[in-house]
């Protein structure tokens, strides 16, 4: 990645932002297809630790994308190796990523929801409204297909596949709350088993 090439990727964050229903998280795909599969900003690996840290880490789930950020940057100049510049050159890029993410998702959905509170009894409203729930149900499990990619060999991964199934049941079957499951994950995580 060269300097050459931040507008381009501030301006696609910028339409990821307009496209992401349901949240950065439901834009995913369209994020790996651009910064690992057509540009190589990032490696696989770079862009599914980032999204995994960034959702583990206290605070907004659209960390992720500073994460990105980050790690396009700190790529781009060296290293950590590179000194003080690269990364404050990496900070700067990463929370200019994150401002291109909220700021036109946000300005939009304030002005929308001015506008859809005002007329919602209108049947237009009401029926985009009941359309959006498909859409993002879509997006969503798109963006869980994309993780989960990873981690289609089921020989070898049968502990994370078992976890799931298991987290899945519990959720839907008990009163268990997330949190403790979030911990029970990371205990396995940490002691290697899955």
């Amino acid at each position: 990645m060269s300097w050459s090439e931040i507008w381009p990727i501030c301006l696609h964050f910028c339409g990821v932002s307009l496209m992401a229903v349901g949240g950065a998280i439901s834009a995913l795909p369209e994020m790996h297809r651009f910064l690992v599969e057509e540009h190589q900003y990032l490696s696989d690996d770079q862009f599914v630790n980032s999204v995994a840290l960034g959702q583990i880490a206290p605070g907004p789930n659209v960390m992720f994308v500073a994460l990105m950020g980050w790690n396009m940057a700190l790529h781009a100049q060296g290293g950590l190796g590179a000194g003080w510049a690269a990364v404050g050159a990496s900070l700067l890029f990463a929370l200019a990523c994150l401002a291109c993410v909220l700021l036109p998702s946000s300005f939009l959905t304030y002005n929308i929801t001015q506008w859809l509170h005002r007329e919602r009894e209108r049947l237009g409203v009401r029926a985009f409204k009941s359309g959006m729930a498909p859409i993002v149900i879509g997006l969503m499990t798109s963006t869980g297909w994309l993780m989960q990619a990873r981690h289609d060999d089921l020989p070898q991964d049968w502990g994370l596949w078992l976890l799931m199934t298991g987290t899945v049941w519990m959720v839907l079957r008990t009163r268990v709350h997330l949190l403790w499951l979030l911990a029970m994950g990371a205990a396995l995580g940490l002691l290697g088993w899955v």
